[in-house]
């Protein structure tokens, strides 16, 4: 222990020679209130965890969560808490492990979610645009799936015997979600209405049917095996799971009709039908409703397409919980299990405020995340659960300029020693944050939506923001290069990891690898 206070003295020496100045420490309270705290994360971060076997696995996936937006995101979270905000934490970055990971598919540079999420679910990369299958596979083909098909880790867990569960902000039947449990030659195929009629016809499942019916085709695609389906699914996208048909709205339906099945099926009176005491809940009462002590399992669409936005989650119309409400339930009806859980928890639209051009939703989305996050480390224990927290990919979304310590980051520029914006070359201030594409600026207000942007057409290039509040939740950033949404990035993404086993998250790592640390700390292939 010595050693360890030693070597964090030095550090912390180090680090305040090396600049953390009076602006950072401004009194001796202070100082010392820093100091004790360093000393501990430090020491944290020494300590040696000789545990590598965890009852729970829960893996968190901030979609499109690149090491740009975390840097943005814990500036905000303490700017809006009255501090500077640049010598914060996010509660993940204070995990003892990290690691950077490479994102590429096996047929794409820059990365897509379907193909990242594979990897990370079965331990194999593959192609952009599919779910649960490998590189042989020719995506919209139907019939180049049998035969290619990847187990994932919830699977596996699953015949482990394991509790498990999902949960996304997106539509559960969207990439990231769909590769814990489906199989598909394209991403896109997530209710019949999307699939092309040869696939049809040759008996291609849709994502919305497999996942409703998710224990008869792992035990048909295994023999010998008996599994009990998946004890949670909370998310959005009730559209791809109902019929075309205005009989079958939901009581908070937006739409006119609410479905999008052509095949008349509805599959949430399928998966009642099935599971006597599963509950089915599509708002917040139901959600408040449920007792996690006596709940088997539940399944919960909370709307038509996507949730919310964490910005605009209290415009929706039934209401919806927040995705750490979500993670806490689901902990809560899982550990019922002694033999342990596996939880996927997807923050889908982080990535969604990104390709709609607006850090304002992006990062507001990533705050919520790391609540998320939280909340399931304190409802675990770290001695059994392995806590993994990464992204699929980046987006193109730059920390630019030289606005001086604590400049609002989600404002313009304004240089150290300075009170008024810095101007560019062309006479206009311009902002710390920005994208190389995508549809460019908007001023739309207070608006809380992204997607609102999407009535507009493009409009890149420079703007003079002279008079545009740019710290408003309705401005969308400056773009430089026009296209009808803003693309993923292909850098890496980091991965933070908490528990038994995470003492392996070090270097930088392919992204299958995270398949392998689930896999090692559950011993879910020995099974």
């Amino acid at each position: 222990m010595k050693l360890i206070l030693k070597a964090a003295a030095s550090a912390i020496a180090l680090a305040v020679s090396s600049g953390l100045h009076a602006d950072v420490l401004p009194d001796s309270q202070a100082q010392s209130a820093w100091f004790t705290d360093a000393q501990s994360k430090i020491a944290q971060k020494l300590e040696v965890n000789s545990k590598f076997k965890a009852k729970n696995v829960i893996l968190f996936v901030g979609d499109g969560m690149g090491v740009s937006t975390l840097t943005a995101s814990r500036i905000l979270k303490g700017q809006m808490a009255g501090e500077m905000g640049e010598e914060g934490y996010l509660a993940f970055e204070e995990f003892p492990y990290t690691a950077l990971v490479k994102t590429y598919n096996v047929d794409a540079q820059t990365p897509d979610s379907a193909g990242t999420m594979t990897a990370m679910m079965s331990g194999l990369k593959t192609d952009v645009g599919v779910i649960g299958v490998d590189e042989d596979i020719e995506r919209g083909d139907c019939s180049t799936v049998a035969g290619n098909e990847v187990i994932t880790a919830l699977e596996l867990a699953e015949i482990k015997g394991l509790s498990t569960g999902i949960i996304s902000t997106a539509r559960i039947t969207h990439a990231t979600p769909a590769a814990t449990y489906a199989k598909s030659a394209d991403r896109n195929w997530e209710d019949v209405s999307d699939m092309p009629e040869a696939a049809v016809t040759a008996d291609c499942k849709d994502i919305a049917d497999q996942l409703v019916n998710f224990e008869y085709y792992l035990e048909d695609r295994y023999t010998g095996i008996d599994v009990d389906g998946i004890e949670v699914a909370f998310g959005g996208g009730r559209r791809h799971f109902l019929p075309r048909d205005a009989a079958f709205n939901s009581p908070d339906a937006v739409s006119s009709v609410e479905g999008d099945r052509t095949d008349s099926r509805d599959l949430t009176a399928e998966w009642q039908d099935m599971y006597e005491n599963g509950v089915y809940i599509y708002d917040q009462a139901g959600f408040d409703a449920i007792d996690p002590a006596s709940t088997e399992r539940v399944f919960g669409l909370f709307n038509e397409s996507h949730m919310q936005y964490e910005a605009d989650r209290a415009n929706d119309v039934a209401g919806e919980p927040s995705v750490a409400d979500m993670t806490t339930k689901a902990i809560d009806i899982l550990d019922n299990n002694e033999k342990g859980f596996f939880l996927m928890v997807e923050s889908g639209r982080i990535d969604h405020g990104h390709h709609a051009g607006s850090a304002y939703n992006a990062l507001t989305d990533t705050l919520a995340f790391e609540a998320a996050v939280k909340a399931a480390y304190e409802n675990t224990n770290p001695e059994d659960t392995l806590i993994l927290v990464t992204a699929d990919h980046s987006h193109v979304f730059t920390i630019a300029g030289y606005p001086k310590r604590g400049n609002p980051i989600l404002g313009k520029v304004v240089n150290v020693g300075s009170d008024e914006p810095a101007m560019a070359a062309d006479n206009m201030p311009y902002t710390t944050l920005g994208y190389t594409n995508g549809l460019g600026f908007q001023d739309l207000g207070n608006e809380t939506d992204a997607d609102a942007i999407y009535a507009y057409a493009a409009n890149t290039g420079r703007m003079d923001i002279t008079n545009v509040d740019t710290e408003a939740s309705g401005y969308h950033q400056e773009a430089l290069i026009p296209l009808g949404s803003e693309t993923h990035a292909g850098e890496d993404i980091s991965l933070h990891a908490s528990g038994p086993g995470s003492q392996l998250v070090q270097g930088v790592v392919e992204q299958n690898v995270v398949f392998h640390l689930i896999n090692q700390a559950l011993d879910l292939v020995e099974e």
